[in-house]
């Protein structure tokens, strides 16, 4: 177990509320539940739940997005999450997270991102890098993501240090504007640290004709994209996003061999997920889960908190299962 708490490793498909610690969760629960803003005990069990299903899943989502309101707590999501990351030794973390608008709490899709990148300065435990180098700007047809940068806190003591990049998320529930509106911050913001734009959400909702404009234009522009794709059953979506030849994709739960067929000629790299694709029973077992009909090349943490990893364990367990 040592081995693998102490590889360094890489997170490709971290959502930043995905990550929140559960006694974080509940402290934000409880002090809005004592200012008479939700129920707490109504939100207690769906945070503490283990097993959810998917749309489960996005119910969390739902309370998280209710405590995540104003700045001071993105903030602290943010410090926390890195800081989480660093002590099971990942050494690269992208962090996607859709930039929110709270008129109310005077939020701003920037100022949310903003008060995201101050989470990052807060960051006390490790070092943090997310300021790209000139050259990750200069090169932004380079279909790699980028993965280093110059050292942002310039600390004269050699101490452990987290890469972080940013990726914006769209919302599928978001409009073909407001996912324009997301695209222009990335393009804004990639001189502190942000590479790309993630497509995500209840997959249940939307049309991939909506967001396409706005990922065509972040393409042209120079932004890597990441798309969530066949996280349920809709073929003609997956054909389509696959025809968008995105960076990478996420999930790949329900492809059809002719699915794979077309992902393997144009290799695109897939984001596996292993650990929450069981829990929410968008796959039966290891034993049944498509990471089996890939090289087993790389390996990734998925969200240390929000399935209740204990010191990757699932990790080990999908080497056994997979690795004869």
């Amino acid at each position: 177990m040592e081995w693998c708490v102490s590889m360094p490793k890489v997170e490709l498909h971290a959502h930043l509320n995905g990550s929140i610690r559960d006694s974080t969760l509940l402290e934000l629960a409880k002090g809005l539940g004592l200012n008479g803003i939700i129920d707490f005990s109504q939100v207690e069990h769906v945070i503490l739940k283990n097993d959810r299903s998917l749309a489960e899943v996005f119910k969390l989502f739902d309370v998280i997005h209710i405590l995540t309101t104003d700045h001071a707590t993105v903030t602290r999501i943010t410090k926390e999450v890195v800081e989480d990351f660093a002590l099971e030794n990942v050494v690269y973390v992208e962090l996607r997270t859709t930039p929110k608008k709270n008129d109310s709490k005077g939020m701003s899709k920037r100022s949310y991102i903003e008060a995201v990148l101050e989470g990052l300065r807060a960051v006390s435990s490790v070092d943090v890098d997310f300021n790209p180098h000139c050259e990750e700007l200069k090169n932004l047809s380079n279909p790699v993501l980028p993965v280093s940068g110059t050292n942002d806190k310039c600390n004269a003591n050699a101490r452990k240090k987290v890469f972080v990049r940013l990726l914006l998320s769209i919302d599928r529930r978001e409009t073909t504007e407001a996912a324009m509106e997301t695209v222009m911050l990335a393009l804004e913001m990639r001189h502190f640290g942000v590479v790309g734009i993630d497509l995500s959400g209840n997959p249940a909702v939307g049309e991939w004709v909506t967001f396409l404009p706005a990922l065509k234009f972040a393409q042209e522009q120079g932004l890597y994209v990441t798309l969530h794709c066949g996280e349920v059953p809709n073929s003609r979506e997956i054909h389509d996003m696959l025809d968008f030849l995105p960076q990478r994709i996420g999930h790949a739960c329900f492809f059809q061999e002719e699915h794979w067929r077309k992902l393997k000629s144009i290799k695109i790299p897939v984001e596996l997920c292993l650990t929450s694709n069981i829990r929410t029973l968008s796959v039966p077992s290891i034993d049944a889960h498509h990471f089996a009909k890939f090289p087993l090349k790389n390996l990734r943490t998925r969200k240390v908190n929000f399935f209740h990893q204990e010191k990757l364990i699932p990790l080990l367990k999908s080497v056994h299962a997979v690795v004869y």
